[in-house]
This record gives structure tokens, C-alpha cells and sequence, in this order.
């Protein structure tokens, strides 16, 4: 249910960008979303579909990019991608690791019209 507050949050930022812009009508909206998010890109679909009834974000498509996982192990000094079940670093096995990447998820761009 989450994805509710999300895509009420991917509104707020597409709506006020478009409109800052001179937009008329938003045609497309690119998210990054990262694999670690827990963010569901199905269901920001379509409570998308709903919330942008009656705004120029109708009908705009929503294009989900995913950001892989990926961490830095301060053990042996791995960086970069990992399973998404991250059990720990994929080179020493450590459990000394920080996330670097896959947890995000943001407007990347808008296209407009």
C-alpha cells in the first residue's frame, strides 16, 4: 500500500515541474527504482492512472528503469553489484557492508508537451 503514498509523492513533483515549464500536457514519466526499494512498479501504475484523472499527467506513461543492488564491502573493499538477497559480500563473504545503490526511487525526468 506504500505505492499509494509514493505515486501521491511522483504527483507532487511531475504536476508543479510540467506546469513550472509551460506544460500542457505530460506524455511520459521516467522513475528510477532501485530493486531494493520494495517499490512495486505495477502498482505505481496504476494508482498513477487514478490519481492523474482530470490532470495534464492523464494518460502520460510511466517508464520504470531499476536501479541494480550494490554495496561496498569495508573488509576487502568490494564495490559494485550484488544479488538482491544480499547475504553479505559477494568476493570475502564479510558482513561488513554498506548499501550504495538500490534502494532509491525518484523522477527522473518528465516528457512533455
Amino acid at each position: 500500500m506504500h505505492e499509494l503514498a509514493i505515486t501521491e509523492g511522483i504527483m507532487r513533483v511531475a504536476l508543479p515541474a510540467a506546469e513550472k515549464n509551460g506544460a500542457k500536457k505530460i506524455l511520459e514519466i521516467r522513475l528510477k527504482i532501485g530493486e531494493l526499494s520494495g517499490v512495486i512498479p505495477g502498482c505505481v501504475e496504476e494508482y498513477f492512472s487514478m490519481l492523474s484523472e482530470g490532470t495534464i499527467a492523464e494518460g502520460a506513461r510511466i517508464v520504470a528503469e531499476t536501479v541494480p543492488a550494490a554495496l561496498e564491502c569495508r573488509s576487502c573493499g568490494y564495490r559494485g553489484r550484488v544479488d538482491r538477497r544480499l547475504r553479505g559480500c559477494p568476493s570475502c563473504g564479510g558482513k561488513d557492508i554498506r548499501i550504495t545503490g538500490g534502494r532509491e526511487y525518484y523522477v527522473d525526468s518528465l516528457k512533455v508537451e
